[in-house]
């Protein structure tokens, strides 16, 4: 039995990527390699790999849970000339989320597909390599005395909201909420004790980060600029 059906045979499931890369490697080189076996071990990489770049997808949306904002609701929904419900507009969705999605190293994209109805699929990816997608089918909505294009052009706006808001499990609020929109000038609790862990992890001087967003405390950082600090912040952790 040659070195790389040894490996084969003994590495254990939890083998590290990066020394079976090494063996692979190796392999790769050594004309009498068994195709066999190179097959069994890239196909052993493979599956660690994916475990690793999942468990780090899971790791990073569990951490940014407390960083997505709860969306205004500025949409209106009519009949009759009746307000029936309000929503949260794609373009105030995309706006808040897109700074906390990079700080997080996610990615949101979407597909569109018009063979039968309108199918909407969003793509959440993150830098560790893993991905979650969901679905929704939708008929062009008519209502509102639309003409088709926009018909179309609304089914795949609430397309993007109703997928987006699963893959990341948004929340909205009404726009007369006073009382939820004086709480939400300013970070939560939960995100203040974020920012200061960062600021430890990455030796940051807190004077000179509240000064750089002109607060004098973390609590009063206000909750539209908690992406950009998380980001700033992310940013130098990375480049540590």
């Amino acid at each position: 039995m040659n070195a790389v059906a040894k490996v084969v045979e003994q590495a254990p499931p939890v083998a590290e990527g990066a020394t079976l890369l090494q063996v692979i490697s190796r392999a790769a080189s050594d004309q009498g390699t068994d195709v066999e076996k190179m097959e069994r071990l890239m196909a052993m990489y493979e599956r660690i790999e994916a475990k690793r770049a999942e468990a780090a997808y899971a790791s990073a949306l569990s951490d940014m849970q407390d960083a997505l904002p709860a969306i205004g609701e500025r949409g209106k929904a009519k009949v009759n000339g009746e307000v029936r419900y309000t929503f949260a507009l794609w373009e105030d969705i995309n706006t808040a989320i897109k700074p906390v999605l990079k700080a997080h190293g996610f990615a949101l994209s979407f597909r569109t597909d018009f063979t039968d109805g309108i199918s909407i699929t969003a793509v959440l990816s993150h830098r560790a390599g893993h991905s979650e997608r969901t679905t929704i089918k939708l008929p062009a909505d008519s209502s509102g005395s639309k003409n088709a294009v926009q018909a179309v052009a609304s089914s795949v706006s609430y397309g993007k909201r109703y997928t987006a808001g699963a893959l990341l499990n948004l929340t909205s609020h009404g726009e007369d909420d006073d009382a939820y929109r004086a709480a939400a000038d300013y970070i939560t609790g939960e995100q203040a004790v974020t920012l200061r862990e960062m600021l430890e992890v990455t030796g940051s001087n807190q004077a000179n980060f509240l000064k750089w967003l002109n607060v004098s405390s973390l609590s009063d950082i206000p909750a539209k600029r908690y992406g950009d600090a998380l980001a700033q912040l992310k940013r130098k952790e990375r480049a540590k």
